[in-house]
């Protein structure tokens, strides 16, 4: 079964003086519990689809379906309510608020269903991916390995359908991206959540079930590498 699909889309955006397109006529079709990945050179627009598969952004033509919402025909609220049910994201650069412990920033998908009293289910998550000793340390006294953990658990907090993952580990030194992705794939299989992930990574696009290519502006699938 679909979860994700995407019917003809096209990006553009504007400046001052011309149109620059960077998503031309894209078509994909994401199975439910599969776990994809995303290749291409810096500017080919894959962290734009990434946004535009979850509702961050639109789309300048085409349709998207998540989990049968059309977000193409979606307002801002429609949006927000959709992503905070149906949707987890890893940000490359971990997007923790500073003035949050890590116990609260991943409280933070909680807060916004009005859900504040699942704290055991965070202080657990924190805990399985190693930080069950850094509930009160704020993001300025974490490495970026712990922080991405955190960022990990957030993601997983409100036991999303869909999660997408950009670059992950593009911050991370060898050693601490191994433990990164290892973490991902568990916590993924764990909740049976399909993943999407863009990156630059080789192996890790080795270990997904599909690897699409963006060229020149559209998708294509790649059967190995």
């Amino acid at each position: 079964m679909s979860i994700l699909q995407v019917q003809n889309v096209y990006k553009t955006f504007t400046t001052e003086s011309h149109e620059v397109p960077v998503l031309q006529d894209v078509n994909l079709s994401i199975e439910a519990e599969s776990k994809c990945s995303i290749l291409g050179p810096s500017g080919s627009g894959k962290t734009t689809l990434l946004g535009l598969c979850a509702g961050l952004d639109r789309s300048t033509s085409g349709s998207i379906y998540l989990n049968d919402h059309a977000l193409h025909e979606s307002s801002e609220d429609e949006l927000a309510q959709i992503r905070n049910l149906e949707v987890g994201f890893v940000f490359q650069n971990f997007q923790l608020i500073p003035s949050l412990s890590a116990l609260e920033n991943v409280l933070v998908p909680l807060e916004l269903r009005g859900e504040s009293s699942k704290q055991a289910r965070a202080k657990e998550l924190l805990s399985r991916v190693g930080l069950g000793d850094r509930f009160d340390h704020f993001p300025v006294q974490l490495s970026g390995g712990e922080q991405q953990r955190v960022a990990l658990a957030r993601a997983f907090i409100h036991q999303p359908s869909i999660l997408f993952a950009d670059e992950p580990t593009g911050n991370l030194d060898g050693d601490t991206s191994g433990l990164v992705e290892e973490l991902l794939f568990d916590l993924n299989k764990e909740a049976g959540t399909t993943l999407v992930l863009v990156t630059h990574n080789l192996d890790l696009a080795r270990k997904t079930d599909h690897i699409y290519r963006i060229h020149q502006g559209a998708v294509e699938v790649l059967e190995k590498l």
